[in-house]
C-alpha cells in the first residue's frame, strides 16, 4: 500500500430495528363466509327460475368456476404476504450483519488525524493519476500524484506546512490524464465503519461513521475493522 503525504475511521452506535409480521389467517374466514352467501343465493336462483326457460347446468358450473377461482386467488395473495412478511424478517436479520463493518464505496471519509486508505480506479491508458482532496465544504485542500494501478493508497492529511488537517468529513476524486489531457475523473471509494443499516421504500440504505448515507448498491466490499 502506498502512503500518500498530504483517515481511518471511528464511530459508535447501534441501530435497532424492527421488522415487520404477519399471517394470513384473516383472509380465510372472510372466504367461508362470502362462500355460504353465495351458495345461499345459488339456491334462491335455483328456486325462482322460470321452469318454461331453466338455466343451464354449464351455467351453474361457470359460477362454481369462478368463485373457486376467486377464492384460490385470495388464499393465495394471503400467502405471497406472508412469505413477503418473512422475506422482511430475514433481510432485517442479515442487516444486523452489516452493522460494525466496514464498508468500501465512493463516499466521504471521515479524517480522525489517522491516515485515510483510498482505493483508486485508474482508466486502462492513463500515463499520469492525481487524488484531489475536498473538505465537507467542497474546497480542494489537496492534490498529490499517485501511483498508476489499483493498489490501495493512503492520505496521510498532512499540508505542505506539515501540519495536519483539521478532522472531519473529506472526499476524494481522481483525475487520470493521458497524452492529450484528461481522461476520466471521478469519486474514490474509501472504507467507513457502517454504524446503521435500515430499510426505506425496499432499498437498504447504511449509515456510515461521519453520518453519511449511501444505499447498499453503491458499496463494492466489506471487511471487518482491523481495531
Amino acid at each position: 500500500m502506498t502512503t500518500i503525504q498530504n483517515g481511518a475511521f471511528a464511530a459508535n452506535g447501534t441501530p435497532a430495528a424492527t421488522a415487520p409480521g404477519g399471517s394470513p389467517g384473516g383472509g380465510n374466514a372472510k372466504i367461508s363466509s362470502d362462500f355460504e352467501t353465495f351458495l345461499k343465493m345459488l339456491t334462491v336462483q335455483m328456486e325462482n327460475q322460470d321452469p318454461l326457460n331453466p338455466v343451464e347446468s354449464s351455467d351453474y358450473a361457470v359460477q362454481l368456476a369462478t368463485f373457486s377461482g376467486v377464492e384460490q386467488q385470495v388464499q393465495t395473495n394471503d400467502l405471497l404476504k406472508a412469505v413477503q412478511n418473512q422475506l422482511g424478517v430475514m433481510s432485517m436479520s442479515d442487516l444486523v450483519g452489516w452493522v460494525g463493518m466496514e464498508a468500501r464505496a465512493p463516499a466521504p471519509a471521515q479524517f480522525d488525524l489517522h491516515p485515510v486508505e483510498v482505493t483508486p480506479d485508474i482508466p486502462p491508458g492513463a500515463s499520469q493519476a492525481f487524488m484531489v482532496v475536498r473538505d465537507a465544504a467542497g474546497q480542494q485542500v489537496d492534490r498529490v500524484q499517485i501511483p498508476l494501478g489499483d493498489a490501495p493508497v493512503e492520505w496521510a492529511g498532512i499540508g505542505l506546512d506539515g501540519k495536519l488537517f483539521p478532522s472531519g468529513d473529506y472526499t476524494f476524486h481522481m483525475q487520470a490524464y493521458d497524452a492529450t489531457g484528461i481522461l476520466s475523473e471521478g469519486q474514490m471509494s474509501v472504507y467507513s465503519e457502517i454504524v446503521e443499516a435500515r430499510v426505506e421504500k425496499g432499498e437498504t440504505i447504511l449509515v456510515l461513521a461521519g453520518g453519511d448515507e449511501i444505499s447498499a448498491g453503491a458499496v463494492d466490499a466489506l471487511r471487518v475493522p482491523d481495531r
